[in-house]
């Protein structure tokens, strides 16, 4: 299984060799390693690629290959970009059941010979396509990824695919998966493709002038590194490079995402540079850093897709039917069956497409190519419908002009009118009632949602009808109180007195010559048999609505229930209505006391009894408070004898009037009234009475009238005196008069009394408090301070106790400010770059010129330039046929130098041993008789080595090889006595 590298920047297997020199055979085995990594990478990019176009997906990478030799795969991505050649009914196997069960089968060839036409219908090349034998018998499968890759690249050219990753690098598999896949290579002896080459071989198979284009496509490259929109344009129009679709407003978008593109391919490139494969195996192709000419026009196609979606975004947004159907017609979507006189069905299809897609994805999104071809293609589908539909409604019409019953019903039969289920017993019903509502109509037609409405309650009348006929209760009642019928005021308990009367109306009307009642009819007689029920209900519902009026406690329930006409109650006054409430509920509850029965009722003649009751009481409390107003107004007016005469009035019923105390009467009331001025006038008109029961009365003194419920915004006037004042004021008043009578008869000695007790009172206080305090004084003190610091000690522990609560708030609060420090910062940064950008640009492209030129001084004038100078420029020189042999001799003598150095290097180790053993004979600590013995230890195997090497030098002695052959072979040892010296060689070919 392919894994993503991690984060942490580890390299996937095959990339690091230690920091250990490894042998010959180590870099070997390691070099084949990763040409197996990198082959498993391929494998990864076409099995993304394939699933992003099948939207299935598709075996792990390690049975990639295996799965595609049943060519089911292939041949649906046949049928995806060439339909008509590779139809889905000619995919032998589509679901695999058979090759799972059995195997392979030499049908499954259908499907590879399908996907290679597909591919010759599209006009890919055919230096790309691999032999059916390759797949089927799995002999060249690094071939046939090979084809995929093309194949992607070309259609991501003429925008039909998008274009596929480049993994390398980014995947990790196991060291088991590695090791197998480079065992299958081995074994089979597969050369691999070079994929970093797809693009160059691709441009020049599908160039005219190859030179030309090649040049074009590298002066756009190098106008993207400039970064100048307008150089960019003029390259891309430039006539050799081919591009097709440009769109001037798109400049800046072009040059952003082809320098992203490019950036992209820069990096993945660059991470191939270490690998053996890329150093011994192949030479490096100008495209893999460069963009090619397919990945130009396919980055355009796709820049020119997304600008048009976003034009039939913004037109949906604005609501403009034109700009959608030009933006629909754009050639970038190439939608099929776009149609102008269906534009305003496309206009409602992608709004509920966009919303959906919003409340889906929780945010507002351009609909993609895919979903716009979906909803073209069902907005013509509705339109169709409708247009079907439009047209039946239409021939109904007609029909009903007609008058003909049998014709009616056919017509509104036809499935493509929409309407609800029609009965043929019924036409003559159908017939008479839509003609009525055409007549009605001034254009005489009917629309659908008419019909529809219209068929929908007919239909529910038929069936009622056809119910009366046979007299199924059942049926009728289920018809009745059908929706589709509309009938208002139907009630349950009621359906048999309802099927009696229609019956009974069916019959009369067929004596009369009408077979079926309408809808007018059943209306009519229900209405009819409601009302008659209702009458027969009103009596004993009006007295069982009285009491559960009573009962609920409720005085607007219970005025409303008297007000019934089927009551017939008489003199009834509307402002009493909470009195009459309260007066019944009262005889209510003491008739239930009486008969020690909680249910008992009240009937009319009770009822009738206690209305009479509340008037006579309303009456007095009109009485009162017309009295309590003649008091008030009498008051005003400052006349005593008036005055005096209103608070003697038995309506008010004073108590405690006193003739003597006329003028201190109106001296009080007056003042009071003044003080009530004084508080403020609210000017209301109403003024509240209680009465001696405890009822509230409300007095208008504007109108004259009063009420027993409290009105609405009632405010008690602020100038008026209530009963319960006047009689509190009038009691003080001869309370006073009383009291003065007595005091007068004995004041001499209440004077001295109170004199005397006053003074003593006083004196014993106030020394008692002396000394009090100054025998108590320093606990007052110690009191005083001890209070002080509780008090700060608890203010200290609440702001401690505040702080600690509030902790992550105070902790949230800095690390805001921290944040729009930082971001505030990061912003200045930012802003400062944008500012400087053609600065940076330029610096860049200076900096870059500047490197290249010094690289390319190094290649010319220097005698041993860097390895990395030279892979630079190798894409500049010129491969041929004796390139490639005088390569090859290179390599034979490059195994012949190794193989030299390496005896050499047990020579000079056995060398050193003979040295040391001489020095140790001169110094006479060995004897020659070690001497010999040791020589006679050279295995006969170096001895043959040696006279190997003697007969080479003679045969092929340096005389013997041209001048180029001797030039290329002391560069050789010279490179080889550097990779002996100096270790950082052989390391930067490693890492």
């Amino acid at each position: 299984m392919a894994n993503e590298v991690e984060s942490s920047g580890r390299r996937p297997y095959g990339y690091g060799l230690g920091s250990e020199r490894l042998t010959a055979e180590e870099m070997d085995e390691r070099r084949r390693q990763n040409i197996a990594y990198e082959y498993l990478c391929h494998l990864e990019e076409a099995k993304r690629w394939m699933e992003v176009c099948l939207d299935e997906e598709l075996p792990p990478t390690t049975d990639l290959e295996e799965s595609l030799r049943n060519g089911v795969f292939l041949a649906k991505l046949g049928h995806r970009f060439a339909p008509t050649v590779v139809p889905q009914r000619k995919i032998y196997d589509q679901e695999q059941l058979r090759y799972k069960a059995t195997g392979l089968h030499f049908r499954h060839t259908d499907n590879i010979n399908h996907w290679l036409n597909a591919m010759a219908k599209i006009a890919l090349p055919s230096i790309f396509y691999p032999e059916t034998t390759d797949i089927y018998d799995k002999k060249n499968i690094p071939r046939v990824v090979y084809c995929v890759h093309a194949f992607s690249l070309y259609l991501f050219k003429l925008g039909l695919a998008p274009q596929m990753q480049d993994l390398y690098g980014k995947v990790n598999f196991t060291e088991e998966e590695i090791n197998n896949m480079k065992t299958e290579l081995d074994k089979y002896g597969i050369q691999m493709p070079s994929f970093s080459k797809i693009g160059g071989i691709l441009a020049n198979e599908l160039s005219v002038d190859e030179a030309a284009v090649h040049a074009a496509v590298i002066a756009i490259n190098e106008a993207v590194d400039r970064g100048l929109v307008e150089q960019t344009m003029v390259a891309l129009r430039n006539p050799n490079a081919m591009l097709v679709n440009l769109v001037d407003s798109l400049a800046p978008v072009y040059q952003e995402m082809l320098c992203q593109a490019k950036s992209e391919k820069a990096a993945n490139a660059r991470d191939r540079i270490n690998t053996y494969k890329a150093e011994l195996t192949e030479g490096k192709d100008v495209y893999e850093e460069l963009l090619t000419h397919a990945e130009i026009q396919g980055n355009i196609n796709k820049v020119n897709v997304q600008a048009a979606l976003e034009y039939v975004d913004e037109a949906l947004e604005r609501s403009d039917v034109q700009a959608l159907y030009s933006a629909l017609q754009s050639p970038a979507l190439n939608l099929h069956q776009v149609n102008r006189e269906n534009t305003e069905w496309y206009m409602d299809q992608l709004l509920v497409d966009r919303e959906q897609k919003a409340l889906e994805l929780g945010m507002v999104d351009p609909l993609e190519k895919e979903e716009l071809q979906a909803a073209v293609h069902a907005a013509n589908e509705n339109a169709s419908v409708h247009l079907s539909m439009m047209q039946s409604v239409a021939r109904i019409n007609a029909a009903v002009r007609k008058g003909i019953p049998a014709g009616t019903t056919k017509e509104l039969m036809d499935p493509s009118a929409k309407l609800p289920e029609v009965y043929p017993f019924a036409g003559a019903l159908y017939q008479r009632e839509l003609a009525a509502l055409q007549r009605q109509k001034p254009q005489g037609e009917l629309t659908q949602e008419e019909l529809y409405v219209a068929v929908e309650m007919l239909s529910a009348v038929a069936l009622i009808n056809r119910a009366l006929e046979a007299g199924d209760v059942v049926a009728f009642w289920s018809s009745l109180f059908s929706p589709a019928t509309g009938l208002t005021d139907v009630k349950d308990e009621s359906v048999q007195r309802y099927f009696d009367a229609l019956r009974r109306l069916k019959q009369q009307s067929g004596r009369n010559g009408e077979t079926m009642l309408s809808w007018n009819s059943l209306q009519l007689c229900v209405r009819d048999v409601n009302s008659a029920m209702q009458e027969e209900h009103q009596k004993i519902a009006a007295i069982v609505l009285i009491n559960e009026a009573l009962d609920g406690g409720d005085p607007e329930r219970t005025i409303a229930a008297l007000l019934m006409p089927s009551a017939g109650l008489a003199a009834l006054d509307f402002p009493a209505a909470i009195r009459y409430h309260h007066v019944l509920a009262a005889a209510k509850r003491r008739k239930a006391k009486a008969t020690r029965d909680e249910a008992a009722v009240l009937w009319l003649g009770e009822i009738q009894e206690g209305i009479h009751q509340a008037n006579q009481e309303s009456q007095m409390a009109r009485k009162v408070s017309l009295g309590v107003a003649a008091i008030n107004q009498a008051i005003k007016e400052a006349k005593v004898s008036q005055t005096l005469r209103v608070l003697r009035s038995p309506e008010v019923a004073l108590c405690g009037v006193v003739v003597d105390c006329a003028r201190a009467y109106q001296t009080e009331l007056a003042m009071l009234v003044r003080v009530k001025v004084d508080m403020g006038d609210n000017r209301s008109p109403w003024v509240k009475h209680v009465l001696k029961d405890g009822s509230t009365y409300y007095f208008n003194l504007q109108r004259l009238q009063g009420c027993w419920g409290r009105p609405e915004g009632f405010v008690h006037s602020s100038t008026q005196l209530d009963r319960a004042e006047i009689q509190s004021t009038v009691a003080a008043v001869t309370a006073v008069y009383n009291r003065e009578r007595l005091w007068q008869a004995n004041e001499d000695m209440i004077v001295r009394l109170q004199a005397h007790m006053k003074g003593y009172l006083v004196r014993n206080d106030l020394s008692a408090r002396k000394h009090f305090i100054r025998r108590q004084l320093p606990a007052i003190i110690k009191i005083q301070s001890h209070w002080r610091g509780c008090r700060q000690r608890r203010d200290y522990q609440t702001r401690l106790h505040h702080l600690h609560d509030n902790t992550a708030y105070v902790i949230k609060i800095q690390s805001w400010v921290r944040m729009w420090q930082a971001r505030r910062r990061y912003k200045a940064r930012l802003q400062y770059f944008k500012r400087n950008i053609a600065s940076v640009v330029k610096i860049q492209a200076f900096v870059r010129a500047n490197k290249a030129r010094g690289d390319y001084k190094m290649l010319v004038h220097a005698r041993n330039p860097p390895l990395s100078v030279v892979r630079k420029f190798a894409h500049l020189l010129d491969q041929s046929d004796y390139d490639f042999r005088e390569e090859w001799e290179l390599m034979q003598l490059r195994e012949e130098v190794v193989q030299r150095i390496r005896s050499s290097r047990q020579l000079e180790q056995d060398l050193n041993v003979m040295n040391i053993k001489i020095g140790l004979l001169v110094k006479n600590r060995i004897t020659l008789q070690e001497v010999v013995s040791h020589c006679k230890k050279l295995t006969r195997k170096n001895k043959e080595q040696l006279s190997d090497l003697m007969v080479i030098d003679k045969q092929k002695g340096l005389k013997a090889l041209s001048r180029e052959k001797r030039e290329k072979l002391e560069a050789y040892q010279h490179l080889f006595y550097l990779l002996q010296t100096k270790p950082v060689y052989l390391a930067k070919l490693i890492f």
